[in-house]
């Protein structure tokens, strides 16, 4: 090889930064341009012509009394109770199913009405916390709420009841809990570990959690 050849050779490392720096500056467009055309998509105009989904009838026994509903099929049980029947008992916290404010009970058992819809339970017998007491007579549960202030600003209350009182109900139909240490007996110890377990997904931001144990083991006839 003579000396002008060499000159000329092309140098590798050369050659290797410039295809490193090729795939970086390509990654990064193609990164850009999908970004570009996600926040397109994303600003892109509604179309205001789309049809509205078609109503639907909904029958519901609520509190014990019949109720025919016509609703969008995206209503929510929540919404259905506070917007279309005025029972504001059951509060709107999260809307995510977190804080158990909006606890009803449907044929018996607990439930976070702002995860469900209204046409699921057609024909279903739903209560909320408006139901509960038999005229001037509170439910057990409510009076034990009130004899322990089981409650401060109350806005989780209903909630609280409606779960304590499914909560109960799933104990005697011998449902265990994470921290139930005999699964053989028919229902479990209702201990302040196993009531607090049981009752966690329905928040207390007031922190009243001693006086809703308390209240909740006096309905149950448990030693407090």
């Amino acid at each position: 090889m003579d000396e002008n050849e060499s000159n000329t050779a092309p140098d590798a490392s050369n050659a290797f930064e410039v295809t490193r720096r090729t795939v970086i500056e390509t990654g990064t467009t193609t990164l850009l341009l999908a970004t570009l055309s996600r926040a397109a998509l994303a600003a892109s105009p509604v179309d205001d012509n789309e049809p509205p989904s078609p109503s639907v009838k909904v029958e519901l026994q609520i509190n014990g009394h019949p109720h025919s509903l016509t609703l969008d099929p995206r209503t929510t049980l929540l919404d259905a109770l506070r917007e279309h029947l005025a029972l504001t008992g059951s509060k709107k916290g999260c809307d995510h199913g977190q804080c158990g404010a909006c606890t009803v009970l449907i044929e018996g058992r607990r439930i976070n009405s702002c995860l469900t819809l209204a046409v699921m339970h057609d024909g279903q017998s739903v209560t909320t916390i408006e139901g509960l007491a038999l005229g001037e007579n509170l439910h057990p549960m409510q009076v034990a709420f009130v004899e322990h202030d089981g409650f401060q600003c109350g806005y989780c209350t209903s909630g609280q009841i409606c779960s304590a009182i499914g909560m109960l109900a799933e104990n005697r139909q011998g449902m265990p809990s994470y921290v139930t240490e005999d699964l053989a007996q028919p229902d479990a110890e209702l201990t302040d570990a196993e009531i607090r377990e049981r009752m966690s997904g329905n928040i207390c931001r007031c922190a009243a959690y001693p006086n809703i144990v308390a209240a909740i083991k006096q309905v149950a006839g448990t030693p407090t």
